[in-house]
């Protein structure tokens, strides 16, 4: 028997339904804050990630050679193309641009709970502005969001990678390439704060001719921890070394205090000037967002300003600022709590208020009934029509299980006399009612 690859997944109708609320919820939520919809292939050049992240990634990729040999790969994620996308397709539309998009991407690595070889991502691109403004605006969207989907328990973690590198640098560490490693020092250390790799970073300023005690002041400021007022002793601990610039921290605490301004409260709020998320082309803000029900894999959102568009030749357009939600982590997480929570529905939305009727010919033609079918379906029910033949007790069985929350029951006589039999599988209520739409529609 053929099964599907591993590290995919099928979608039955019931999972699609959720699927569907929690897609439909996000773009919604992106509409608001002025986000439009673009869509790039599902396969791009290989060379754009590789100009992004390096040949290592290969490694990673569902890469191929098309039939006239050109270098392929399916795409791993979605903001170079969108990048891409923008070099080639718009260059002249009204900056900045506010894009949204969501779709598959392909990792080949090992899958476990909440990472997958084929994945869905749903992210935006807030293109052609800079500065705290901006990313208080993206930073307001991703909150707005998950507070629409009614994820509970979730933390959000906001640096800025210019606090990060004016410190390495007071500290000795250079900004320039070292040719031994391929990267400048400061990124290598940026790295490693991340990773919490903390003999690899003494190791580093060894290296580098520098004492590692020097790395006190790192360790401070990453054991800062708090909201807004950890800004205070920051600033302290900042002043207090030689040659750092505030200018960063400036520009966090205006983001804060914007973001304040454009969104509800965050579940929890962490400013962690340490947050680098391990990626060279960041360049100002950084955030990330943790979910405790999915243990290892918890972060489902992260982003922060970057420069990607001087890879395609439009460096007046960065920096850029966006964020990628790993949409399968979310719906994950929004089971989960749902599961430990007792309630049927995982996502807001995912049950409408659309009345499903089943609509069922009992010993007679189904061809009379039609055209009331097609009248309660441009009035907007779900309706599905009962293709065969069956006794009332089949009737009744099939109707439960596609999960109708209504049945209308039509016999030959019935049909004579202009009305049917409905039944509310709610409450368990019959009732006699016309066989046209309004009848039908005001009895449920």
């Amino acid at each position: 028997m053929v099964q599907r690859p591993r590290g995919t997944r099928d979608f039955t109708p019931a999972a699609m339904k959720r699927r569907l609320a929690l897609e439909h919820l996000l773009e919604d939520v992106a509409q608001r804050h002025g986000f439009s919809r673009v869509q790039t292939p599902v396969f791009e050049s290989l060379e754009l990630f590789t100009a992004k992240s390096g040949p290592g990634v290969i490694g990673q990729l569902y890469a191929f050679q098309d039939k006239g040999e050109r270098d392929l790969t399916l795409r791993p994620e979605l903001t170079a193309p969108v990048m891409r996308m923008v070099a080639e397709e718009m260059r002249m539309d009204t900056k900045p641009l506010r894009l949204s998009y969501y779709g598959q991407c392909y990792r080949y690595e090992e899958f476990k709970t909440g990472r997958y070889r084929e994945f869905f991502q749903y992210g935006v691109e807030l293109i052609g502005a800079s500065g705290p403004l901006a990313e208080a605006e993206v930073i307001a969207l991703a909150v707005n969001m998950l507070h629409a989907t009614e994820l509970e328990g979730w933390e959000i973690r906001i640096g800025h990678v210019g606090v990060l590198k004016d410190a390495l640098t007071g500290l000795g560490l250079s900004a320039d390439v070292d040719p031994s490693t391929g990267e400048p020092p400061v990124a290598s250390a940026m790295r490693l704060l991340d990773k919490g790799d903390e003999a690899g970073l003494n190791a580093l300023f060894t290296q580098q001719g520098l004492d590692p005690a020097n790395t006190e002041p790192l360790r401070a400021l990453a054991s800062l921890e708090g909201g807004m007022e950890t800004l205070g002793p920051a600033r302290e601990l900042l002043s207090s070394m030689e040659g750092v610039s505030l200018e960063a921290l400036d520009e966090l605490e205006t983001t804060l205090q914007a973001l304040a301004a454009l969104a509800p409260a965050p579940p929890a709020l962490a400013v962690d000037l340490t947050v680098a998320r391990g990626l060279d082309y960041y360049t100002g803000t950084v955030f990330e967002v943790k979910v405790e029900e999915l243990g290892g894999e918890g972060q489902v959102l992260g982003g922060g300003s970057y420069k990607l568009l001087h890879l395609f030749g439009l460096p007046d357009l960065d920096p850029c600022c966006g964020f990628g939600l790993g949409f399968d982590r979310v719906q994950l997480a929004l089971e989960a709590q749902a599961a430990a929570a007792g309630r049927q529905d995982a996502v807001p939305g995912e049950a409408d208020g659309r009345p499903f009727i089943a609509v069922a010919p009992n010993k007679t033609e189904a061809m009379p009934l039609l055209p009331l079918v097609a009248a309660l379906r441009a009035q907007g029910a779900r309706v599905e029509l009962l293709l065969s033949s069956k006794n009332y007790g089949r009737i009744i069985k099939w109707t439960e299980g596609i999960g109708a929350s209504h049945l209308l029951v039509v016999t030959a006589e019935d049909i004579e006399n202009g009305s049917g039999r409905l039944i509310n599988f709610s409450s368990g209520d019959r009732s006699d009612v016309a066989l046209n739409a309004e009848a039908v529609l005001q009895s449920l």
